[in-house]
């Protein structure tokens, strides 16, 4: 059984300095709460990876979180540039392996086979040619075939609209690469909007991610999404992703902002009553709820 703790809990106990760390989530289900916990707490050193880093990523690199960082993309979605990220990495402060978005999943897909690497078919990029590209010989055709290394996060964690008790990992709408990563991790743990009795969603096959035996731990952390949305609870809060192109432009500013958001903040909930209440009603999701 998949055990149910407090946020602070499920980082504290399976997230450590120095680890390779996956914070998964594509558009929406981008696991915020988590990211800021592990800021609150001052983890440190860690290789943060994911295909598509945006606001939280350019928070924790802001924090001091993260040595290195394994993408495929990264920016605020619809605004611009990172600004703590490019500070980071042109001051030397954060050392950046770059794939294409086909080579981020190949690395996935092969670390949740437990393979050492994964063929494209594919032509030398720019980003191969800078990092050096890796190529085998296929012993069938004896082409000459494109690899990549297989990606096997120490811990990856996903943020869920809905966990059983049994910790069945349900989600509603788009899910990018939470699967392969969820599947790549040594360590698979979890956020979710609310657990519901074992069983309760198991005419919802369609929506399951991963079973309950693959998650270690799990936390119940309402709207631990935010700002990003959660299909069917809450809308993305695009006003902040506006918001904080501004903020981090300032590198002062945005130290005061995760000084006065995260740090000083006791926690998620806490975060969460620092808003007027009026915001959360303004997110609510329109045209109805999930289908339980």
């Amino acid at each position: 059984m998949t055990q149910k703790v407090s946020l602070a809990q499920l980082i504290r106990d399976e997230v450590h300095s120095g680890m390779t760390v996956y914070l998964a989530g594509f558009s929406h289900l981008i696991p915020f709460a988590a990211g800021h916990e592990i800021i609150r707490q001052e983890i440190t050193h860690l290789t943060l990876s994911r295909a598509t880093p945006d606001l939280l990523y350019d928070q924790m690199i802001a924090a001091g979180c993260a040595d290195r960082l394994i993408f495929s993309y990264a920016g605020n979605p619809g605004v611009g540039l990172l600004p703590a990220f490019r500070r980071a990495v042109e001051s030397g402060q954060l050392i950046i392996d770059e794939f294409t978005h086909a080579e981020m999943i190949a690395r996935l897909d092969a670390g949740a086979a437990h393979l050492p690497f994964w063929p494209l078919r594919a032509e030398p990029n720019d980003l191969s040619r800078h990092r050096g590209r890796k190529t085998v010989v296929c012993p069938y055709t004896h082409e000459t075939i494109a690899v990549v290394p297989a990606l096997n996060p120490d811990v990856t964690l996903v943020h869920a609209q809905r966990a059983d008790e049994a910790g069945n990992l349900y989600v509603w709408g788009l899910r990018g690469e939470m699967k392969e990563a969820a599947l790549a991790a040594q360590t698979l743990i979890a956020t979710v909007e609310k657990v519901v009795p074992a069983g309760a969603l198991r005419h919802r096959q369609e929506n399951l991610l991963v079973p309950g035996f693959r998650v270690k731990a799990m936390a119940e952390v309402p709207f631990g999404a935010h700002p990003s949305y959660a299909q069917g609870l809450y809308e993305r809060d695009t006003a902040f992703y506006q918001e904080w192109n501004r903020i981090a432009k300032d590198p002062e500013s945005c130290r005061r902002w995760i000084k006065t958001w995260i740090k000083e903040v006791a926690d998620h909930q806490a975060y969460l009553q620092r808003w007027d209440p009026e915001h959360w009603e303004t997110l609510k999701a329109k045209g109805g709820s999930l289908d339980e």
